[in-house]
């Protein structure tokens, strides 16, 4: 567990209010202050694309019940873990991990299929290599102004799982991290990368689950 200033600076700084608009997709962060929920509903059924509310536990059980009855319906729960950047091992002196933003959209690609998508201004994308052969990535997002990096899109190609290359990516973007002056660490973490973070210290923060449409599933 981790203490409640943390994740109300959390919820500060990493869940902007209203409709956020993407590269190719809308979101909503937090239930409004009015608490219009209803309302904030309908503006994000009127976007095109992907749209998606994302709903964190300690909003409580009667947001979800809102969402569920607005015809919103949930994927799969992610838990919210974070970690402080300079805690995390460094990285294994026998791993190659660059930084290599086309190798990683293309590592991507290939396990998530779906359109190739370019790299946001903020994001910076490690790949780990084995014989010269991209096999592992992640990118990590750097906010100004944010005590939080958000480390995204962890990728292996399955015959090279098992072999601490993720754990390696992991490594290589707290460093980054620690460059740039940022203090904490999240990841909206599946079941199958959970054990792995937890093992080089990130603990949970808070439990999140995405909620769309089901016309754009």
């Amino acid at each position: 567990m981790v203490a409640e200033p943390l994740l109300e600076l959390f919820d500060e700084e990493m869940r902007p209010p209203g409709i956020f608009e993407g590269d190719g997709y809308t979101m909503v962060f937090r239930p409004p202050a009015d608490g219009n929920v209803e309302g904030l509903i309908e503006k994000l059924r009127a976007y095109d694309g992907y749209c998606e509310w994302k709903y964190y536990e300690h909003d409580g059980p009667e947001l979800r019940e809102q969402l569920r009855a607005a015809g919103l319906e949930p994927d799969d729960e992610e838990t919210v873990v974070v970690a402080e950047a300079d805690t995390i091992p460094p990285l294994a002196a026998d791993v190659d991990v660059r930084l290599a933003t086309d190798d990683f959209t293309e590592l991507a690609h290939r396990v998530f299929g779906g359109r190739r998508r370019e790299l946001e201004p903020q994001s910076v994308a490690v790949v780990a290599y084995v014989d010269g052969q991209p096999v592992s990535g992640g990118r990590i997002d750097f906010e100004e102004g944010r005590s939080f990096a958000g480390m995204f899109g962890g990728v292996t190609l399955p015959e090279f799982r098992g072999r601490g290359l993720y754990r390696a990516t992991v490594a290589r973007r707290a460093e980054l991290a620690r460059e740039r002056g940022y203090r904490w660490l999240f990841v909206d973490a599946l079941p199958t990368s959970r054990p792995i973070l937890e093992s080089v210290g990130f603990v949970r923060l808070t439990a999140t689950t995405p909620f769309t449409f089901p016309e754009a599933r």
